[in-house]
């Protein structure tokens, strides 16, 4: 054990509101894929927005009520991976061209934390921004271009 968890965040717009006949199959889904990810091994937080089910209602950006987030903290790449594309995570992830913009930028960021931290929409924000301005590196990342955690020397 190295001392740190894996990160993950990723945003997208959504085609429409939340409350729209559009997204009512996406949101439907939201409590079943949640706890999912959290009876999956490995799995150790969610961001969840003040209502405390899921992060529907944060905004990693005040200006565009369209744009979510979803940020979790996990044991290791292995253990969101398996969620992620193991599960039937998979069975929504499939289906986000019908709910979801296709965005030209990216718009996912993992990166190692100290174990017990909890990532801000802020620190999660400016992780998928370095990932923008200077693709994959160690200290933000994505599942195609991973990167071991820090030596536990390099805890701070």
């Amino acid at each position: 054990m190295t001392g740190f968890h894996l990160a993950q965040v990723n945003i997208g717009r959504i085609l429409a509101p939340l409350d729209s006949p559009e997204l009512a199959d996406f949101v439907a889904q939201l409590p079943e894929i949640n706890a999912l990810a959290e009876r999956s091994p490995g799995f150790v937080w969610r961001m969840v927005d003040d209502e405390g089910e899921d992060a529907t209602g944060a905004r990693p950006d005040e200006s565009d009520d369209l744009l979510l987030i979803n940020c979790s903290v996990w044991e290791s790449v292995e253990a969101l991976r398996n969620f992620t594309y193991r599960t039937d995570h998979l069975r929504v992830l499939s289906r986000r061209r019908e709910w979801f913009q296709r965005l030209a930028e990216a718009y996912q960021a993992l990166w190692w934390i100290p174990a017990g931290h909890r990532p801000s929409i802020a620190e999660a924000m400016e992780r998928v921004a370095l990932v923008r301005e200077h693709g994959p590196g160690p200290t933000a990342f994505t599942f195609r271009d991973t990167y071991p955690a820090p030596a536990r020397s390099a805890q701070v």
